[in-house]
């Protein structure tokens, strides 16, 4: 046996442990003050405390439900009952022209939730990015 000693190169290993601790963290306050962030035919809004959202855009697209469940939709100077998939078309055609548009829902406070869901459902299939809820601040 040769009297050289044999040469260990020592490999540099990085603790990624504190990495994942912080990235955790984050995950965290993000998934808290997402739901935070969102906040657009007269309805009687439900009333929130909650931040404007923040819009460039100054005419975004406004889909309106009244007390009664009917739909609207603020394109042109229409005021006319429309139905969710006439909603979806002309939606989705305004998303192709441009695709930063926002989408509001303005629900009466007296529609079922599972309505508001469904129509913003189907905005979100016709191509809207996000659909951001609009409320008044209480009294």
């Amino acid at each position: 046996m040769s009297g050289r000693r044999k040469k260990h190169k020592a490999m540099a290993e990085i603790n990624v442990v504190p990495y994942i601790d912080v990235m955790l963290v984050l995950l965290i306050i993000f998934m808290v003050t997402a739901p935070m962030l969102m906040q657009g035919v007269q309805v009687d809004l439900p009333e929130a405390s909650a931040a404007p959202v923040d819009n460039q855009d100054p005419e975004p697209v406004i889909v309106s439900i009244d007390a009664r469940g009917q739909l609207y939709l603020n394109l042109g100077q229409e005021e006319q009952v429309l139905s969710l998939a006439t909603i979806k078309e002309r939606v989705a055609a305004v998303i192709r022209r441009n695709a930063d548009k926002p989408v509001l829902v303005w629900g009466d406070q007296s529609v079922p939730y599972g309505q508001v869901v469904t129509v913003m459902v189907a905005l979100q299939e016709a191509g809207a990015p996000s659909v951001g809820l609009v409320t008044e601040d209480p009294p």
